[in-house]
């Protein structure tokens, strides 16, 4: 990347004085669009970061089981609130690949708390593509195979373990699948309601778009958590997980719609106005093309970053519904779940690591958010 006299770089081709800044403008003129978009995004060097950091933990998710060490419900009696455990590689001085000490529990006639007290003495080498309980890969194929786990009667709490004995790493890598998908599903119904309504409010207006505009204005109105609440509570507690997991994800993504739809119909009625539409009408395009091939198309970069900045929103709902005890269920786990089960201030005080889950979700909602600024900056890639 090359970067001449008045600041702006030039890709892929080495400084040329001869080269006029109006033979690079006219480049950058025939380039197409979406090319523009990509060299001022991957300049947002936050935002580039925070995009390969969402776009790995995405591809993660069908490999979590495979990747966390246990099962997310498989309990160990034995070893209550274990404190996190270390992975090590030397031994007195000795190479030995890694390893875990052996830990065993003892109570604490002082604090009347159990106590772990590792043996030194003797490190005990992790396996790797080992055998373990058995989970389905990608939720369809059944295995066994497990990318590391400690021999038996040695145990591997990256990030310690929970009040029933449970790995916290592993139930937070299960945790993702739900609570990260919460936000697709999520997005994808506000999406189809939002830029539905919208366009057809904004393209046709008159009475059409005097009723939903007053539908958009009644259900912004009402506040959202209570809102939230009601339509969580209504589900019956009989369901399933998966069923429970799939209308909370729909309830977000229909409080979420007039917001979208609005900016939608803004932008329509800017755009209908102009002379490539009018042109496509009186060639006798219908209103369903005009919308698809010369209206959405105009408005779609927007959508996108406006996408990134509403899937945090839903998987923090999710959490919050959760952790009230008014979202997913156990068996299920998420994050909000976890959290649930972290609600005792004092046994965070005592357990500290039992408040981990917060951790991803802090990463993932600024990661979303860095990765919206960055597209949101790039969607006029000649504004400099």
């Amino acid at each position: 990347m090359s970067r001449l006299p008045d600041g702006r770089y030039v890709d892929d081709a080495p400084y040329d004085p001869q080269t006029s800044i109006q033979q690079i403008e006219r480049r950058d003129l025939d380039a197409p669009n979406w090319l523009l978009v990509w060299r001022k995004f991957r300049r947002h060097k936050l935002g580039l970061i925070s995009g390969l950091f969402l776009l790995l933990s995405y591809l993660m998710l069908p490999f979590a089981g495979f990747i966390a060490p246990y099962t997310p419900n498989q309990r160990m009696s034995e070893h209550l609130y274990a404190p996190p455990q270390s992975i090590k590689l030397w031994h007195e001085g000795k190479f030995v690949g890694p390893y875990v000490y052996r830990t065993t529990s003892e109570p604490d006639m002082e604090t009347f708390q159990w106590k772990f007290v590792p043996d030194t003495s003797r490190p005990i080498p992790l396996k790797f593509f080992c055998k373990g309980d058995s989970y389905h890969l990608a939720g369809l194929f059944p295995s066994e195979t497990h990318l590391f786990c400690a021999q038996e009667g040695a145990t591997v709490f990256l990030w310690g373990s929970d009040r029933l004995g449970r790995d916290v790493f592993s139930r937070i890598l299960y945790g993702a699948q739900l609570s990260l998908t919460v936000g697709l599903i999520g997005i994808t119904v506000s999406f189809l309601l939002g830029i539905g309504f919208g366009s057809i409010a904004g393209y046709f207006g008159g009475k059409i778009d005097w009723v939903i505009n007053r539908v958009i204005e009644i259900l912004r109105s009402l506040p959202e958590l209570p809102l939230w609440l009601a339509l969580s509570a209504a589900v019956p507690s009989n369901w399933g997980p998966v069923s429970v997991f799939f209308i909370i994800s729909v309830i977000l993504g229909i409080l979420d719609w007039p917001g979208l739809a609005r900016s939608v119909r803004a932008k329509f009625l800017s755009l209908r106005e102009e002379e490539y539409v009018r042109a496509a009408e009186m060639m006798g395009a219908s209103s369903g093309r005009v919308i698809r091939k010369h209206l959405l198309p105009n408005f779609m970069s927007h959508l996108i970053a406006s996408a990134t900045l509403s899937i945090p929103a839903m998987i923090l709902g999710e959490t919050a519904l959760s952790f009230l005890g008014l979202g997913l269920r156990a068996p299920a786990v998420s994050w909000g779940v976890m959290l649930n089960d972290a609600q005792n201030l004092a046994s965070i005080e005592i357990y500290p690591w039992t408040a981990i889950p917060m951790l991803p979700i802090i990463v993932v909602v600024l990661a979303f958010n860095f990765l919206g600024d960055g597209l949101r900056d790039s969607l006029d890639p000649y504004d400099s």
